[in-house]
């Protein structure tokens, strides 16, 4: 019996203990969403009147996003308010070699046009000669900082560049200035403000690698598209010895997206070519360029605004920040969490807004791998 009673009271604390383990463990309301291994999808967005005004004071429940034609809950919503991290990329290659001075001091007028929350980086080119050869290289002058002081002087460090390494620094751009440790919380909303023509002259990368990286680490792109064909087309001309040359990546870019698979290049050098064909690669190459910056800034829910003239620059510097004032962002943890590598369109829809009202929004994003 003492041996019976010692069990019953064994097993009852037992079952004592479990209930109070139990009750410390709290089940999920019933519109909890439980997230394993989710990445936040942020979607930069700008709303415009029917005039093309910018909107602001909107709220969360302005806006409905899905993803591939799929309703997600919208978790997050960063206000106009919240802080920008913005790349500042300046392009003082080709015609914009003589016009460092205006360049400076309209990027000096943008940092000044910014919020005091707002970081800021700067990237520019710059030329490095050895013994071997001559190369232009995209740099850091400034990483991320508040500080406008730091900023102003990065910017009157800003040197010229002989050649165009465009697309290596939108990677640089995206690895290195918004390069985000695994758990490490973000602090506001990511762009780049580019002022260059877009055409790639010594870039290793290509285009589509830059868009990738772009649009994998959430940064919304800005350009400022400068005009640069005519000064470039004046100097192309005549002896292959002095004219403005195209680099050898160029010319290879240019027989990929005008010929067929089935022709062989017929040029590998610029003295190779005739004055015609000359013309033909210039104009093909900036066709490329202004549809590669309309596809970046459409995908990523940014403007391209044309240049007329560098002297411009200042006015459509204070445009762009205008508009980043006022951009809002979304987030959302996607109801697909497949790692497949596919990509997902984002649609976004508003609600309660005047007639006429429209959304720029990123388009979409590629999801990870397994």
């Amino acid at each position: 019996m003492t041996n019976g009673l010692r069990s019953f009271g064994l097993l009852l604390m037992m079952a004592l203990f479990a209930v109070a383990v139990l009750s410390q463990v709290k089940p999920p309301d019933d519109g909890e969403t439980i997230r394993v291994e989710t990445n936040l999808i942020e979607v930069p967005v700008a709303v415009y009147d029917r005039n093309g005004g910018v909107i602001s004071g909107l709220k969360r429940e302005n806006f409905v996003l899905y993803e591939d034609g799929k309703k997600q809950e919208i978790t997050e919503f960063f206000l106009a308010r919240t802080p920008f991290e913005i790349a500042l990329l300046l392009d003082t290659s080709g015609s914009a070699r003589g016009e460092l001075p205006l360049i400076r001091r309209a990027a000096h007028a943008f940092i000044d046009s910014l919020r005091p929350g707002d970081k800021v980086a700067l990237i520019a080119y710059n030329t490095i000669r050895d013994i071997s050869e001559v190369r232009s290289s995209s740099v850091v002058l400034s990483g991320l900082t508040s500080d406008r002081a730091r900023l102003r002087a990065a910017i009157d460090r800003v040197s010229t560049s002989n050649s165009t390494p465009y697309y290596d620094s939108l990677i640089q751009i995206a690895d290195e200035v918004f390069n985000v440790p695994d758990g490490t919380e973000r602090r506001g909303r990511r762009a780049v403000v580019a002022l260059t023509d877009g055409v790639d002259s010594a870039s290793g990368a290509d285009f589509d690698l830059a868009k990738e990286k772009m649009l994998e680490h959430g940064i919304t792109a800005f350009f400022v598209k400068a005009d640069t064909r005519d000064f470039f087309e004046e100097n192309l001309l005549g002896d292959c010895q002095t004219a403005t040359k195209f680099s050898g990546a160029q010319i290879r870019r240019y027989y990929r997206t005008i010929l067929n698979s089935q022709r062989t290049e017929r040029a590998t050098s610029f003295c190779q070519l005739g004055d015609f064909e000359r013309l033909a690669v210039s104009k093909r190459l900036y066709e490329v360029a202004d549809r590669e910056m309309d596809q970046l800034a459409k995908a990523s829910g940014g403007v391209v605004m044309p240049l007329a003239d560098i002297a411009d620059a200042r006015m459509a510097f204070k445009k762009v920040a205008d508009v980043i004032g006022t951009t809002f962002s979304l987030g959302y943890y996607p109801s697909n969490d497949k790692k497949d590598g596919s990509f997902r369109k984002i649609t976004v829809e508003l609600k309660g807004m005047p007639a006429g009202a429209t959304v720029k929004a990123r388009e979409g994003y590629t999801a990870p791998r397994n």
